[in-house]
């Protein structure tokens, strides 16, 4: 097995020759179908959008498309809907008002290559269908996620879940060093505890490769199949495609929500309008928002909300 740098491969290509050739025979392969289908994501489909170093994210299948929404929630409101209300004003009024069935009636699959701390912070997600390849049985690639100088942050002293300053110089010079060097100690120890030679034969004293496994990092990468429906999606992406979520699966999140806009162009456009451009308030906040627009002068003092809310209010009113 080839030894490298585990932050050498940052321009190269995240998949494999085998899995290249197995893309471009999918994408030669055509099907005549009686289903529904979404020309500008039959376009992308099983193409990998590269995310991070290593990553990607590629859309292997799906079901259903804007129609399909529209077919499921004229069940319920009977025949003549359509002379009054076209498709895309349909669709923003299930978002707007939260009629998430219609939209469960389209489903997608997607296979992501990505760290597994990543994963592990996206399976928390728990409405998908997930299938993950399994180092029990196979041996992960040397490949770990090296960030960008750009996102080598410092804690933030306000938010225990975010990022301060970014590190500079000497600092961020050692940190990118570490992070290099104990993963390649890692994968190197790794290898001999498994102790298989080329040909993928175990070793008459290998560790068993449900036990070796345990002492890689969490920035080495894994791969899944991850399948849900629209609803959950969109559930999904307004939490992690959110600029306030960490930037390593923002990222995956972005690359997903093209798809979703080449799959279902109204129903994203009904999403970005009234979840990623849209706000809640609350109780409080909607009674300050009655006395602004009654002339008052309010401040956080006079609002009755703590500072935090406060806040949350302005950043919303100022988009």
């Amino acid at each position: 097995m080839v030894r490298s740098d585990p932050g050498e491969s940052r321009t190269n290509m995240p998949i494999t020759e085998e899995q290249a050739a197995e893309i471009a025979a999918q994408r030669e392969s055509e099907n005549t179908t009686r289903r529904a289908v979404a020309p500008a994501l039959e376009a992308m489909l099983y193409e990998p959008i590269e995310v991070l170093d290593h990553g990607f994210v590629r859309v292997i299948d799906y079901m259903g498309d804007d129609a399909a929404i529209v077919q499921s929630a004229r069940v319920s409101y009977g025949r003549g809907t359509k002379s009054v209300q076209n498709d895309a004003g349909l669709i923003n009024y299930l978002m707007r008002h939260r009629h998430t069935t219609p939209f469960e009636m389209c489903e997608i699959k997607y296979h992501v290559k990505l760290p597994v701390f990543v994963a592990r912070q996206w399976v928390r997600h728990r409405t998908a269908n997930v299938n993950e390849y399994s180092a029990r049985y196979s041996i992960l690639d040397r490949e770990f996620y090296i960030p960008e100088p750009a996102q080598l942050a410092a804690q933030s002293v306000s938010n225990r879940q975010g990022r301060g300053d970014v590190l500079e110089g000497e600092e961020a010079a050692w940190v990118l060093e570490t992070l290099k060097r104990d993963a390649d100690t890692a994968y190197n120890h790794y290898e001999t505890m498994l102790n298989e030679g080329e040909d993928g034969d175990p070793g008459r004293d290998g560790l068993a490769r449900e036990l070796a496994r345990m002492n890689l990092p969490l920035n080495i990468y894994t791969q899944w199949y991850w399948k849900t429906d629209l609803h959950n999606l969109f559930h999904f992406l307004s939490l992690r495609a959110d600029p306030h979520a960490q930037y390593e699966i923002r990222v995956f999140a972005e690359a997903m929500l093209e798809t979703v806009k080449a799959w279902v162009p109204l129903a994203y456009d009904a999403f970005i309008d009234n979840r990623v451009g849209g706000a809640e308030l609350t109780a409080g906040q909607m009674a300050v928002v009655r006395r602004l627009l009654a002339g008052e002068t309010v401040t956080q003092e006079t609002s009755a909300l703590s500072k935090r809310i406060w806040d949350e209010l302005q950043a919303a009113l100022a988009g």
